[in-house]
């Protein structure tokens, strides 16, 4: 298989860095793209050349244009080519506040980060992609987007947090509609209770839930790597005639059980 190249946003720590890391045991280059801590970019970077890959680091708001308009141009500059675009970056509330209560700062950031800008991004890589010569495999390119089982799952303390979801999973059914012609599928990855440091906060009620409880069939936190594994094996093209599909990697959380 020929060299693969992957722009992954938010790809510092947590689900980014396991796609990162995923992708590099493949032997891929990949864009590590980070908002603001330079030093778990480059800790990302090293964690990929020691497992068979290579890339570079690349500071970017995925919320400002400028900025995503940079993140292609230096991506293309150093690959040639974009073979995948991960839309990861994401961030969740600053405060967990009741539906009624819910402040408009937060809806907006929210929005801006998580769903605008990986809109606008997208756009922009794919008019890259149209532009790019096949691959091996008779693709332009590749697009997927991580989002939640919040993109389904009713939280009333975070309810901005499960629209831009819920959102972005309706923008991969466009994207794939719309590029499905151009040689360009587009996924979306659903992952359950993950644990990163976005998930450390409530520890102890996942693992009353998860171990305990059984709220998923199989009775574990996922890790950065299960969703780095789906990742991989979109990028080894493991599902050429799906476009627009759902991936759930979450334990069996999306299962109605009695």
């Amino acid at each position: 298989m020929a060299t693969k190249t992957a722009l992954v946003t938010g790809a510092s720590r947590g689900i980014g860095r396991g796609i990162a890391l995923e992708l590099a045991r493949m032997g891929g280059r990949i864009a590590i793209n980070y908002a603001g801590n330079a030093a778990a970019a480059a800790e990302t970077l090293a964690q990929v050349r020691a497992v068979g890959g290579d890339g570079f680091t690349v500071q970017g708001d995925v919320a400002v244009a400028a900025d995503r308009e940079r993140l292609v141009r230096e991506s293309v500059a150093q690959f040639g080519r974009i073979d995948l675009l991960v839309n990861n970056a994401g961030v969740a509330p600053a405060v967990r506040a009741d539906l009624l209560e819910a402040g408009e700062e937060s809806f907006d950031r929210l929005f801006a980060i998580n769903l605008k800008g990986p809109f606008f991004l997208s756009q922009a890589v794919a008019r890259q992609m149209i532009g790019q010569a096949p691959d091996g495999e008779g693709f332009r390119g590749r697009i997927v987007n991580i989002t939640s089982i919040s993109a389904y799952t009713a939280s009333i303390n975070r309810g901005d947090y499960c629209m831009v979801k819920a959102g972005l999973a309706m923008m991969t059914k466009l994207f794939a509609d719309r590029l499905g012609q151009d040689g360009i599928n587009v996924y979306e990855i659903r992952p359950g209770v993950i644990a990163t440091d976005m998930t450390a906060g409530v520890k102890e009620k996942y693992d009353r839930l998860i171990l305990e409880q059984g709220i998923t069939p199989i009775r574990r936190w996922g890790q950065p790597s299960d969703v780095g594994r789906a990742v991989r094996a979109i990028l080894e093209d493991r599902f050429p005639f799906s476009t627009g599909a759902v991936f759930d990697v979450d334990g069996g959380f999306h299962l109605h059980r009695l």
